[in-house]
């Protein structure tokens, strides 16, 4: 493809696929944009789903990423509750097949179909799982009326869900296959400090228990789980979070490697498929720091790579890379992580006592490899994570992290909203836009 595509065809309608509309858009598309969503809902926001909505503090109109007219306004056909059942490469464009039966005709193609929620083997149809809009409109149906509730996963979704229901007075039970909470994302050294929030939370917290299935006897229509060690555990709800996996199967025709998302280049280009990037959940983009492959499955990174592979459609100047960034809302503390945690082999504590057994709210750590360091962690520390972004950024030294000198009170003040005004800013954005693995192994003391 050479100059400006005639019509893009973007295949995925939430916050990835509305991100790169908007982007290509300002950064001067003028042909045809078309945009595909499984969902009969315009683009909404994700992270409430597990938070303010669950708890009954939002009503679903304030997800919303795009209000009805956002489209018109930016020129963007939409086809929702119409997923894309068949991409059909050619040489001369590609040819998307609806579930209706229409066709969609495209030189270039994004695909950010994002994941649908991991379930677990024969799951009964009322267990639950929190993936979409709908699922925490049934999830807080459940819990209005449920005295107990069972969470599987103690992942970030799972740890939102079990602090949501605890603020409804819910007793809450979670249930962990690995050795510590938070593990993927946190690694397993910083992964027991979520663990500690969920049990100073309230919440029953089992770890390294592997569930058999679901069994019969719980009473009154609750939930019923075995163990592998034998144990039964019971609760009136239940909701499973163990994550999500690309549904890639319309893409078995398209003749590209799907076997751990679609295979990217550093921009999104889709490996052996010319005219066509993936962005987000789905999307698994060569990775320069490792050398292999990375997906970073978080809210930021989808309007990052959405940013790369707009103006990649358009062959203009790319963005600077921006440093990964994600957060977790639970038990009224705020964990942050700046960077790439997985990269690293040790973790060096920087601020507070978490690690020793002091409180969690505080610690801030640091994640690196070869004495530099490739990601910060912290629990309720949102000043002092805000100023190791350019460290990481930089891939500093840890001596150079260890004398990072503090801020006035003013810039503390500053810094600790930060985040909270970061995370809100860019949800404004897309709406004011539209109108213009290796874990860590030790802990050096």
């Amino acid at each position: 493809m050479t100059g400006q595509p005639e019509h893009v065809v973007i295949v995925g309608a939430g916050l990835g696929g509305l991100r790169t509309a908007q982007q290509l858009r300002a950064a001067g598309l003028q042909g045809r944009i078309s945009l595909v969503g499984a969902e009969p809902r315009l683009p909404y926001d994700r992270p409430p789903l597990s938070k303010q909505v669950l708890t009954g503090e939002w009503g679903p109109e304030r997800t919303e990423l795009a209000g009805p007219d956002t489209f018109d306004e930016i020129g963007v056909r939409t086809h929702l509750g119409n997923p894309a059942v068949a991409l059909r490469p050619g040489d001369r464009g590609h040819e998307l097949e609806l579930a209706d039966g229409a066709t969609l005709h495209g030189d270039a193609v994004v695909i950010a179909t994002g994941l649908v929620a991991r379930t677990l083997p024969d799951q009964p149809a009322h267990v639950h799982t929190l993936r979409t809009l709908d699922d925490a409109l049934a999830l807080r149906t459940t819990l209005e009326t449920a005295s107990s509730l069972l969470v599987v996963g103690a992942g970030f979704i799972g740890a939102e869900v079990a602090s949501s229901a605890r603020t409804r007075g819910i007793a809450v039970t979670v249930v962990e296959a690995l050795d510590a909470p938070a593990a993927h994302a946190l690694g397993p050294q910083l992964g027991p400090l979520a663990g500690r929030l969920l049990t100073e939370g309230g919440a029953e917290l089992h770890t390294g228990a592997k569930i058999a299935g679901f069994v019969d006897g719980a009473s009154g229509g609750g939930v019923a789980v075995a163990l592998a060690d034998g144990r039964n555990l019971t609760a009136d709800a239940a909701v499973v979070g163990i994550g999500g996996a690309p549904r890639l199967e319309w893409l078995a025709d398209a003749g590209i490697d799907t076997s751990r998302g679609i295979a990217c280049g550093p921009t999104g280009r889709v490996h052996g498929l010319e005219g066509v990037w993936a962005i987000g959940d789905v999307a698994t983009w060569d990775d320069p720091a490792s050398g292999g492959r990375h997906r970073h499955e978080h809210w930021t990174s989808a309007g990052d790579q959405a940013t790369i592979a707009a103006r990649d459609v358009l062959e203009a100047l790319l963005p600077q890379a921006a440093v990964p960034y994600c957060w977790s809302d639970q038990f009224g503390l705020k964990i942050q992580i700046l960077g790439r945690p997985e990269l690293g082999d040790e973790v060096v504590p920087l601020h507070g006592t978490g690690l020793d057994g002091g409180p969690v709210r505080g610690t801030v750590a640091a994640y690196v490899a070869d004495d530099r360091v490739v990601a910060v962690a912290g629990f309720g520390a949102a000043r002092l994570v805000a100023r190791y972004r350019p460290l990481v950024a930089a891939g500093a030294t840890v001596s150079e992290a260890a004398r990072r000198p503090g801020p006035s009170p003013e810039a503390d003040r500053r810094c600790d909203e930060r985040p909270v005004r970061r995370d809100r800013d860019q949800r404004k954005s897309l709406r004011s836009n539209a109108k213009a693995s290796r874990a860590p192994t030790a802990i050096r003391p």
